[in-house]
């Protein structure tokens, strides 16, 4: 009998290297998804490290005087390119040196290529210069932002339309008297926030028109039952059109669906002739905070002037403590500064963030308890994500950096 020692051998080499192949292919399988995971996550994450230092930095230049830029990322593609190899080679030592060792390694390699336009030109106008509208801070109050910050951020001023306090007041420390009332007005707003009843609500009613019946075909009247809801009173021969709108947003210490609808048409009817910038308030005796009655608009200013104003309260106009109104109740959070900035001659060891401007860094001021701070940062983030246009704008001098 005649026994073939070759063969076991090859098995063993056949078995190594399809093992292996398995190896390799369960490896690939696994390291492409990670190295994909940890590349997005790290892109995210430097985006909005780039836009708070950004946020930063403008601030830093408001408060030297200097002229705000900003630089958006419109894009980033990034190309990975996974590459593996595999081998065996015998066992040196051993009673195994009949078998094969497999040997395999992989390279990664990442291409991003980041566009970068600067926000200039009708898009900084459009993004920067423009004040806001009611629209964006109605939206910002349904998510529950705290009233009395979104408002010492966005508003530039006050104006009541009634009473003995008829009149304009600014959101501008200088200005002592107006700001004083503004900042006591806009905590009055807080604390009835603060007891779930201050209502953002639209104003919706009903609207009518009255035409001649002889003046619409059959055609006509028809295509107006589409819109419209169609009344006929034969009796004086009119057609009463009628639609329900949705007018203007309010400012509330009660619900505006309890008026009737001749009021809501009057409220609606006095919030369009103010600007499109203006948010309309109107606080009624009679329901929670009704003690101190306020009728009125708060004036929106733009993101420039956010900025502005943030950057001058450093040391040019220094905001400063405001009691509450005497018909305010107690309300836990009244800080002295919108947002308390740290200014200093050495990098703040402590802070999350910082930048460099000059021969000065800039971070927010910590702070125990509410992080009031953290909270108007993050909603200064927010606010400027809600301008955001298309980046990719024709004729924009975009930089492309391929790493």
């Amino acid at each position: 009998m005649i026994f073939n020692f070759y063969r076991p051998v090859a098995l063993a080499r056949t078995l190594a290297k399809r093992l292996t192949i398995l190896a390799l292919c369960g490896l690939s399988g696994c390291f492409s998804p990670i190295a994909l995971d940890y590349a997005v996550i790290e892109y995210d994450k430097a985006t909005t490290d780039t836009l708070s230092k950004q946020l930063l930095l403008n601030i830093a230049r408001s408060h030297q005087h200097q002229p705000l830029h900003f630089t958006g990322i419109s894009n980033i593609a990034a190309t990975f390119n996974f590459q593996f190899n595999a081998g065996a080679t015998p066992a040196f030592t051993g009673e195994t040196g009949s078998l094969l060792t497999p040997v395999f390694g992989g390279t990664v390699s990442e291409n991003p290529t980041i566009s970068i336009v600067p926000i200039e030109g009708e898009e900084f106008t459009r993004r920067l210069l423009t004040p806001f509208q009611e629209n964006k801070l109605t939206m910002l109050l349904r998510q529950g932002v705290d009233v009395d910050l979104v408002l010492r951020l966005l508003s530039g001023e006050l104006r009541v339309y009634s009473g003995e306090q008829s009149g304009i007041y600014l959101n501008k420390p200088a200005d002592a008297g107006g700001y004083r009332l503004f900042r006591q007005a806009v905590l009055h707003l807080s604390s009835i926030q603060d007891r779930h009843k201050l209502f953002v609500e639209p104003l919706m009613f009903d609207q009518q028109w009255t035409l001649p019946a002889q003046s619409l075909t059959a055609e006509q009247m028809a295509g107006l039952q589409k819109e419209f809801k169609v009344e006929y009173r034969p009796e004086r021969k009119e057609i009463i059109l009628s639609k329900r709108v949705t007018g203007h947003i309010l400012l509330t210490n009660y619900d505006p669906s309890t008026l009737s609808n001749e009021e809501r048409i009057r409220l609606h009817e006095e919030a369009d002739q103010g600007a499109d910038n203006d948010v309309s308030v109107d606080i009624r005796p009679g329901y929670p905070g009704g003690e101190w009655p306020i009728h009125g608009v708060f004036r929106l200013r733009s993101f420039h002037n956010v900025l502005n104003f943030i950057g001058q309260s450093i040391t040019d106009d220094p905001e400063y403590t405001v009691a509450q109104h005497p018909q305010t109740p107690i309300v836990s959070e009244n800080p002295v500064y919108t947002m308390a900035m740290l200014v200093s001659d050495d990098e703040p060891p402590a802070a999350d963030m910082s930048v460099k401007f000059g021969d000065w860094y800039y971070a927010l001021k910590a702070e125990t308890g509410y992080q009031w701070n953290r909270e108007g940062f993050r909603l200064l983030c927010q606010i400027f994500q809600m301008t955001i246009t298309d980046l990719a704008q024709q004729g924009a001098p975009a930089i492309t950096i391929a790493k």
